[in-house]
């Protein structure tokens, strides 16, 4: 599983020109579900989006040491299979170690309902859609958070 973890000042998202999606300050969470992902993977990847420290103390500018959780802020989770999108040979990606559609929308709705459960405002887009998403990114801070599946032999 591969995340995007964007903090931002707000972010929204528009399908077909309408807006489906909108926060204030937060994180933008672009989400890549990879073919061997499990709720493993989502656990870990909800504990961690939650819980990384991406925040300034007001009397500590610059330090870093408060949560989306802690400031209680806004997530927006946008589906995004081109993060598992292999440009290594050829002129068009390849995106072979992405999870099939059925099996990542099942995960990244998984995904999403373990973030509701922090109460949070949480945001999506919506799964397999064509997507314009606008990122105010503050900072800019961006960051590439992944969890591999670890597959056991025999």
């Amino acid at each position: 599983m591969r995340v995007i973890i964007q903090r931002v000042s707000e972010s929204q998202v528009k399908v077909n020109g309408k807006v489906v999606g909108k926060i204030g300050k937060g994180l933008n969470l672009l989400v890549g579900i990879a073919a061997n992902d499990t709720i493993n993977e989502i656990n870990w990847m909800v504990r961690k989006c939650l819980e990384l420290r991406l925040f300034s103390n007001e009397d500590k500018e610059g330090k870093w040491e408060r949560s989306v959780q802690d400031i209680s802020g806004d997530l927006l989770v946008i589906s995004q299979f081109t993060l598992y999108g292999d440009c290594r040979k050829g002129r068009r990606p390849s995106f072979s170690n992405s999870a099939p559609p059925g099996e990542a929308e099942k995960l990244y709705d998984l995904f999403v309902d373990e973030l509701k459960k922090s109460g949070l405002k949480i945001e999506t887009g919506i799964f397999g859609a064509k997507m314009d998403v606008s990122i105010n990114n503050d900072g800019p801070v961006t960051l590439l958070l992944e969890k591999e599946a670890i597959e056991l032999a025999g």
